[in-house]
C-alpha cells in the first residue's frame, strides 16, 4: 500500500446564514460540502478534475466516510480545510483537517475513500486507472524535482 501526505490542498470558506440550524449553530451535513470543495481542489491539483474523469469514463463513489466533530462553528466562522492525499493504488484515502482560520483551533477532521468504477458496466476497477495514478507521480514529481 502506497501512502503519501505530502498531495495536499487548503481551501477557506465563510459559513453562509444559509449553513446554520435555528440555534446559529452550523448544520452538520453542509460540512461534507466543505469536504466536496476541498476533495475537488485536490484532483485539481493533481491534474485529474471532473471532466478528465468523465471523459475516461471512470466513477469516483465515496465508499466510506469518517467524520469527527471537534468544536462548533457558527455563521460568518472562516474555515480552513486541509484535504492530503495520504493512499492510492486500489482505493483513493483523503484525510481532511478543518480548522478555524482566526483562531487555528481544530473544528473538525474527515477522512474518505473512493473507487474508481467503470461508467458504463458499472464495473469496479481493482487497480487504479493508470492516467490516474501517472498525473500522481507527476504532482509529486513537481513536488519534489530532485526524485
Amino acid at each position: 500500500m502506497r501512502k503519501q501526505g505530502r498531495i495536499q490542498v487548503e481551501t477557506e470558506i465563510e459559513v453562509a446564514f444559509h449553513d446554520v440550524d435555528l440555534a446559529r449553530v452550523t448544520w452538520h451535513g453542509h460540512y461534507l460540502k466543505y469536504l466536496e470543495n476541498a476533495r475537488w481542489a485536490l484532483m485539481d491539483r493533481i491534474g485529474y478534475p471532473l471532466e478528465t474523469m468523465l471523459a475516461a469514463n471512470e466513477g469516483w463513489p465515496i465508499v466510506d466516510l469518517q467524520l469527527r466533530f471537534i468544536r462548533a462553528t457558527h455563521y460568518r466562522d472562516r474555515l480552513r480545510i486541509r484535504a492530503s492525499l495520504i493512499e492510492w493504488q486500489s482505493r483513493v484515502v483523503i484525510n481532511y483537517l478543518l480548522t478555524d482560520c482566526a483562531s487555528g483551533e481544530r473544528v473538525a477532521r474527515a477522512q474518505t475513500t473512493q473507487v474508481a468504477v467503470d461508467m458504463q458496466s458499472g464495473a469496479l476497477l481493482f487497480d487504479l486507472p493508470a492516467a490516474f495514478t501517472a498525473r500522481i507521480e507527476a504532482a509529486l514529481a513537481r513536488l519534489d524535482p530532485g526524485k
